[in-house]
C-alpha cells in the first residue's frame, strides 16, 4: 500500500507518462528489483489503492446490522463509505475523483482499476451469500488486504471451506457492484460536490433502487 501510495503521488504530480517504475521505488524507499517483486509494471501499482475502496465496501456490507435486509445492508454500506466525513475523509474522495480521471485516459491503467473492481464483485458476492444464509455453517469472509499472509498457506487442514455462490447471488452481486462503480465513475467524471444530490453516495443509492425487487433470499 506505500508503494501504491507513492505511486499516486508521482502520478497526480508528474502525470503518468513522465513517472517511471524506478522513481515510484525511490519514492517509496525501496529497490527497483523489490519494486517489481509486487508490480509487473507501474500502472499496476495503483491496484491495492482501487482495491482497498471495494473492499471497503464489502466489509461495510458484511458489518452491517444483522437485522437489515441485502438491500438495506447495501444502502447502509454505501452510506458508510461513500459519505464524506461518515466513513471517508473529503480529501480522499477526491483523491479517488482524480485516480479515476488518471485510469479513463490509460488502457493499462483502466485494466488496473476494472480488475480491482471485478474482485470486488465476488468478494461482495461472497459476503452476501454468508448473510443471505445467515452465516449458517459458514465462516465470515475475510475481505482485508491486510490479512492475507505474506506468503500463502497450500496445506488442505489449514484451507478453509470454500463459499459456494450461486449464479443468483453472483449476478445479484454484480448488479450491486456495477450501481455503485458507475455512480463513483460518474461522479469522478464531472464537477459535483461529494456530499450534493449528484455525489456518489446520492448516485449509488438511487442506482441501487433497481435491485429493489431482487428475489436475494431466494438467490
Amino acid at each position: 500500500m506505500e508503494i501504491a501510495r507513492s505511486a499516486a503521488a508521482l502520478f497526480m504530480r508528474n502525470g503518468l507518462r513522465a513517472t517511471r517504475a524506478e522513481d515510484i521505488a525511490r519514492a517509496a524507499g525501496i529497490a527497483p528489483r523489490t519494486f517489481y517483486r509486487y508490480f509487473a509494471s507501474k500502472e499496476e501499482a495503483l491496484g491495492p489503492l482501487f482495491a482497498a475502496g471495494a473492499q471497503k465496501w464489502a466489509e461495510a456490507v458484511r458489518d452491517a446490522p444483522a437485522d437489515l435486509s441485502v438491500p438495506e445492508a447495501l444502502r447502509h454500506a454505501v452510506k458508510q463509505t461513500l459519505t464524506p466525513g461518515v466513513g471517508v475523509r473529503r480529501e480522499s474522495l477526491e483523491w479517488v475523483r482524480s485516480l479515476i480521471r488518471l485510469a479513463e485516459t490509460s488502457p493499462a491503467l483502466l485494466r488496473v482499476w476494472g480488475e480491482a473492481c471485478q474482485t470486488g464483485e465476488r468478494t461482495l458476492a461472497r459476503v452476501l451469500t454468508v448473510r443471505v444464509s445467515g452465516g449458517e455453517g459458514r465462516a465470515e469472509p475475510d475481505v482485508s488486504a491486510a490479512s492475507a499472509p505474506a506468503e500463502p498457506d497450500v496445506s488442505a487442514a489449514s484451507a478453509p471451506a470454500p463459499i459456494a455462490v450461486s449464479p443468483e447471488l453472483r449476478f445479484g452481486a454484480a448488479v450491486a457492484s456495477a450501481a455503485v462503480r458507475v455512480a463513483v465513475e460518474a461522479w469522478a467524471a464531472g464537477d459535483a460536490a461529494a456530499d450534493g444530490p449528484e455525489g456518489p453516495a446520492e448516485l449509488a443509492l438511487r442506482h441501487l433502487g433497481a435491485l429493489r425487487d431482487f428475489p436475494w433470499n431466494a438467490a
